[in-house]
């Protein structure tokens, strides 16, 4: 089956929203307990039971589209379904705190083992999406790889040397703004080693 295009707004809504839903509940239940499953539940913990659902849902509406779920969507879910499974089963939001942690180090550990294979998952991600070089390739891969580190060494000290309130807010904002920033960043590299154009 082959797969089909979707809208771009449409893609940055489904990504974006079950982001928005984890904040929006953390704000509704940060001072309030709510009592499911028969036991109490606050903050974060309350939070993940309307995420897990929320990123699912977004999952399944991504693939009624367009009829293919993208890897690294898939990953991320996976991490979130077992990591917030765990926090709401033993009422403790350290294992959703430790979520991007997870994540990240498996997008690095991935692209770095590819490297030493000699070779860029990010090509095989988004080589038609974007011409570069195999040079450029493995330089952008390699960058993309020093990102997730540093994004997982960044959520460890925001998560345990900040206030949950602090870290719930970087989850949503901080965190999407430096994946922007980084972006960004690379247009010169990207320029630099593009394939001509046909």
């Amino acid at each position: 089956m082959t797969e089909k295009a979707m809208n771009p707004w449409v893609k940055i809504a489904l990504e974006i929203g079950p982001l928005a839903v984890f904040f929006l509940t953390y704000r509704a239940y940060a001072e309030e307990s709510v009592t499911l499953f028969g036991a109490e539940y606050q903050g974060v913990v309350v939070a993940t039971i309307a995420f897990i659902p929320a990123i699912l849902l977004s999952l399944a509406i991504s693939y009624g589209l367009t009829r293919h779920l993208p890897r690294m969507a898939m990953v991320t879910a996976v991490v979130v379904v077992v990591f917030g499974g765990l926090t709401i089963w033993l009422n403790d939001a350290t294992f959703i705190k430790m979520k991007p942690t997870i994540v990240n180090l498996i997008f690095a550990g991935a692209l770095l083992w590819g490297l030493m294979l000699g070779r860029s998952w990010l090509k095989y991600l988004a080589g038609e999406l974007i011409p570069l070089t195999d040079e450029g390739w493995m330089l952008f891969t390699k960058r993309w790889a020093l990102f997730f580190l540093f994004m997982a060494l960044v959520n460890e000290v925001v998560w345990r040397g900040f206030s949950e309130s602090f870290w719930v807010s970087f989850k949503t904002f901080g965190s999407p703004v430096l994946t922007i920033l980084f972006v960004m960043s690379q247009a010169p590299l990207l320029k630099r080693h593009a394939l001509p154009e046909e």
